[in-house]
């Protein structure tokens, strides 16, 4: 061919590429939209990984970047995977005009080139749309950070190159190995075999109708066996029910065409009910031809669900502890009725200014009352540290509320308090009685359950602590003199290193000391949760958004036929009505199959997780069944959207031209 030639052939395949993309951005609008939210979430994630300013906000901000980059990398991995079945499954259904491009006289490398430019232009359009949005979503991200560090956020619209250029570069792994594969495949295939490609189905794993029965009933028991193996919190259990969960997906979507039609064989009048022979007989050929394809989907369904709770059991999890432990702007602790260092005392002097301060002591009684009855109940509490229930002085009591910002309490005459944490309250409830202190008989009063830094025995008890007149703690036994303070201005990053290395100087002398900020206890929440609750969505979403366009794309891709079934129906006499509920219905279950699995397996998971962390820690809107629900309620959040898109299409092209009434004929 002359260079004229090949020139005008280059210019005409070029203009050929950009209409047939355009097409396909058309055709496949749920496909695009995802991938310019793949471009979104990759550009926003590696704007934090590149920010000077929220590295500012912390010396171990570095960590979160590695883990940030660290899911990246899986985050490609999936939408790679997306991308390269999107773009054999377009090659599927265009196979024929592939032929016919070559019939006509085109060669295959030619077409193959086509096909790769017309993708190249649909991802170059996805990532130009998805930088700009990812630039609006950084924004969001960066708030939450600065919110997480109780820092001001103040609204700046900016680029970052290196975000981008990192986010081009992901693309461009993505889409050629992507569109080398359907290139390479072109370029083999002959005139016949594409026209015919469209044709091929998903080769029969299972080749035996008695065998995909056996299997399907085999993979329903292997579901229950997997999650109640996943629930029993070991490691060689949870390893061996993982992978009968996942041979349970996959047997039971390979063998799902069969185990319908045995139903009805058994229940024959049901097969006649409604539309129920249509709606099941379109969708086992449905899920006849792609099996491997919907276990897939529903795999990747579990894993967001997992993904989703664990990330809100490890938020819950850091909020909790920052909020208990950090109830005091600057707390110290040291063994025994030794005061904190004069280190920690002069340095706090010089460059911490105090509103209110209180040196105190924590005693033990001489018996056991509460903790035994804490401990014969069913209540999981992990006592240690005090051979006797944990005291303290009601002045001291009552200096602390005034430090800690709680309300006053009314001066005790006999009497004593319980201040727990909320978990125990009902437990010690159950015991108010009275109690010796000492030399005294005291009586029941009230239970106070704020936040008052009790978590370790290093601290205002371990778990719960008794409240008595001052006289009355007068012979007990000292556990730890403590020193609490409320600062002017919280303690700053400068401060709280200084302390920290008064602590480790004292600690290579064998000194125990306890040193607690609140603003330490915010920040190491703050990292924490950057570090692990945002990778954790950042994978669960790109793994959503994956398999619903997948079920998206596949559903989609079946108008032609849906709208040849629905016409011959309506010449038979079904009516429009009739035709939408059968539609609706054979859409849902078509939707909710790959779903309903994940939520059975992913919700026990998740309520067996939130029962890992120490007690007392998720309790109110951080419980797990809170948890376990709020991750359920972003994971159908999502999944709706595509469903009510995908509906909104086909129900419009299915039934663009069927009337309001048939008459039967």
């Amino acid at each position: 061919m002359c260079s004229r030639c090949w020139g005008v052939m280059s210019v005409t395949l070029s203009k050929l590429s950009l209409r047939n993309a355009k097409r396909q951005t058309g055709d496949y609008l749920v496909y695009f939209v995802t991938i310019v939210m793949a471009a979104t979430l990759l550009y926003a994630f590696n704007g934090l990984v590149f920010s000077k300013e929220l590295q500012e906000l912390s010396e171990r901000m570095d960590s979160v970047s590695v883990l940030i980059v660290v899911s990246s990398i899986v985050v490609v991995c999936i939408f790679g995977w997306l991308v390269s079945y999107a773009a054999n499954f377009m090659l599927t259904l265009r196979s024929r005009e592939m032929g016919i491009y070559i019939l006509i006289g085109l060669e295959n490398r030619q077409v193959a080139r086509l096909f790769f430019l017309e993708n190249l232009a649909v991802g170059a359009a996805a990532f130009t749309l998805g930088i700009f949005s990812g630039a609006l979503l950084y924004q969001i991200l960066r708030a939450i950070v600065f919110s997480l560090f109780g820092q001001t956020y103040r609204f700046a619209f900016t680029l970052s190159l290196k975000a981008a250029g990192l986010t081009a570069v992901y693309f461009v792994l993505i889409y050629l190995r992507a569109l080398r594969k359907s290139r390479k495949k072109i370029c083999t295939m002959k005139i016949c075999d594409l026209i015919y490609f469209d044709r091929q189905n998903e080769g029969a794993v299972i080749q035996t109708s008695r065998r995909r029965r056996r299997i399907f009933s085999a993979s329903i028991v292997l579901g229950i066996l997997g999650t109640f193996l996943l629930l029993t919190g070991k490691l060689i259990s949870g390893l061996i029910g993982a992978g009968c969960v996942i041979a349970f997906l996959y047997g039971f979507f390979l063998s799902f065409a069969s185990g319908v039609p045995a139903f009805f064989e058994k229940h024959a009048q049901k097969k006649w009910k409604g539309q129920n022979l249509i709606i099941f007989r379109t969708l086992t050929a449905k899920l006849g031809t792609m099996g491997i394809v919907m276990a897939t989907i529903s795999l990747l369904f579990t894993a967001t669900l997992v993904s989703e709770g664990t990330g809100l059991v490890f938020c819950a999890l850091f909020e909790g502890r920052a909020a208990q432990n950090g109830c005091f702007d600057l707390y110290l602790a040291e063994e025994g009725e030794t005061p904190p260092a004069r280190e920690y005392l002069e340095f706090i002097q010089q460059k911490i200014p105090v509103r209110s301060e209180a040196l105190y002591q924590v005693y033990q009684n001489e018996n056991t009352q509460f903790l035994d009855h804490i401990l014969d109940s069913d209540v999981t509490y992990y006592g240690y540290g005090y051979e006797g229930d944990p005291v303290m002085r009601y002045s001291d009591y009552v200096r602390l509320r005034e430090i800690a910002g709680y309300e006053e309490v009314s001066a005790l005459q006999g009497q004593y308090l319980l201040h727990c944490r909320r978990y125990l309250k009902d437990v010690l409830e159950e015991c108010m009685e009275p109690v010796t202190v000492g030399d005294t008989v005291l009586t029941p009063g009230g239970v106070h359950t704020e936040h008052f830094l009790q978590e370790f025995d290093s601290e205002n008890g371990n778990g719960y602590l008794l409240i008595v007149p001052d006289e009355a703690a007068e012979k007990l036994s000292v556990h730890h003199t403590a020193y609490a303070a409320a600062t002017v201005s919280p303690v700053s990053r400068e401060q709280l290193k200084e302390l920290i290395r008064i602590e480790e100087e004292r600690m290579g002398t064998g000194n125990y000391d306890t040193v607690i900020t609140r603003t330490g206890q915010k920040e190491d929440a703050a990292l924490s949760t950057a570090a692990f609750v945002f990778p954790l969505y950042f994978v669960s979403l790109a793994l959503i958004m994956t398999a619903a366009t997948i079920l998206t794309i596949q559903q989609l891709s079946e108008c032609g036929r849906y709208r040849r079934q629905f016409a011959l129906l309506g010449k038979l006499g079904m009516d429009r009505r009739e035709m939408e509920k059968t539609l609706r219905t054979q859409f849902l279950i078509y939707y909710a199959m790959p779903a309903i699995p994940p939520v059975l397996i992913g919700v026990p998971f998740i309520l067996q997780v939130g029962k890992g962390p120490e007690p007392g820690v998720l309790v109110g809107a951080g419980s797990p069944w809170v948890i376990a629900c709020a991750a359920l309620a972003v994971f159908l959040a999502v999944y709706l959207i595509y469903i009510v898109t995908a509906y909104s299409s086909l129900k419009r092209k299915v039934l663009l031209d069927v009337p309001a009434s048939v008459t039967c004929i």
